[in-house]
């Protein structure tokens, strides 16, 4: 799939009046041309960029991308949300198809698959109405595999690409930019569009359409039941009467030490429930696991509880706290709080 895109679409456009200047202008010289343009690697001096979501990781994202002097044309549906990129130089469109048709690539990060197909796939607003022949999406919500499949077909018939590649990392990964990348598409655009992608983090080519979901969805199996020990063992230590903010310390240079606890053992002591990542878009994406599962025929009992925990949280009105409110559920179901543990030194 050609990109960069513009320096393409500004060479057509001005063929013919070319040829018809020059009749000797010979056809392996065209041909020549034509695929030293295609393979120009991306950059801010030929490459447009849209993003469509500005939420708690879009933000940072397009602030990498920003930085390193690509033009950027956003949209998201709370306007306070992209305020910031504004600031930044940042172009606002007012529809996901207006994002699309001032781009080359359009990067998508919104919450639920129904987004996904909204913002990507509605013929008279979603970005692939608005984006030209050999333009890419590359959305990067976590969303169902099939549906990233279904994307790539729509895109290929227009012959556009689409990359799905959903991140992990939380908001620090992203704001660090050293979000891990699970790509499925053609391994060809994937390596084109490195240059962004280098941006966010480490990009992992995963397989065909719809295997970078696959591949966020074991993830997600793996951080699920990572949390429920973390929880677990951090209540556990305080009913023993162990310092938690010290049994954390000595278990995170041991067999115990994970990504998880040290990106929120510390928050939770300190009983900071802010979302790097919402506990509605966790149940959300457990869901999708349980369902794939069910069409695997897979038993998977680990992902079934951790998902029954977060549903817990949802109902009592909890679900935009972060993942790491896990430790309230737990709390509860055994009539315990570690709040007394938020001042001990950590």
């Amino acid at each position: 799939m050609p990109l960069p895109v513009s320096p393409v679409l500004r060479f057509l456009s001005l063929f013919r009046h070319s040829v018809s200047h020059t009749p000797t202008l010979s056809f392996p010289y065209l041909t020549l041309l034509c695929r030293s343009m295609a393979t120009d690697s991306i950059s801010p001096s030929n490459t447009r960029v849209g993003w469509i979501g500005t939420g708690v990781m879009g933000r940072s994202m397009c602030s990498h991308l920003i930085q390193a002097g690509y033009s950027l044309t956003i949209f998201n549906r709370t306007l306070s949300k992209a305020q910031p990129l504004l600031e930044m130089g940042a172009r606002l469109a007012q529809s996901p198809l207006a994002v699309a048709s001032q781009s080359d690539v359009v990067f998508s990060i919104v919450g639920y698959p129904s987004d996904v197909r909204s913002v990507l796939l509605d013929p008279t607003s979603g970005a692939l109405a608005g984006l030209r022949h050999g333009g890419v999406l590359v959305d990067m919500t976590t969303s169902e595999p099939s549906l990233a499949a279904e994307i790539s077909a729509a895109a290929s018939a227009k012959n556009c690409a689409a990359i799905d590649a959903p991140v992990s990392g939380g908001d620090r990964g992203a704001k660090n930019g050293a979000l891990a990348i699970f790509a499925g598409g053609d391994e060809s655009v994937v390596n084109r569009l490195n240059p962004l992608f280098s941006l966010l983090g480490k990009v992992n080519y995963m397989g065909a359409p719809g295997k970078g979901q696959f591949a966020k969805l074991a993830n997600q199996i793996t951080i699920a039941s990572t949390m429920v020990g973390l929880v677990e063992g951090m209540v556990y230590a305080h009913k023993a009467g162990l310092d938690v903010g010290l049994f954390l310390d000595a278990i995170s240079t041991g067999a115990a030490g994970s990504k998880s606890l040290d990106l929120y053992g510390n928050r939770i002591l300190k009983r900071d429930f802010e979302p790097g990542f919402y506990v509605n878009h966790f149940v959300k994406d457990l869901g999708i696991c349980l369902k794939e599962c069910q069409n695997m025929g897979l038993a998977l009992p680990g992902l079934a509880l951790a998902q029954q925990l977060y549903l817990s949280l949802k109902a009592h009105g909890e679900g935009n706290l972060g993942t790491q409110a896990l430790i309230l559920t737990l709390e509860r179901l055994n009539n315990v709080s570690l709040q007394s543990a938020a001042a001990a030194p950590s």
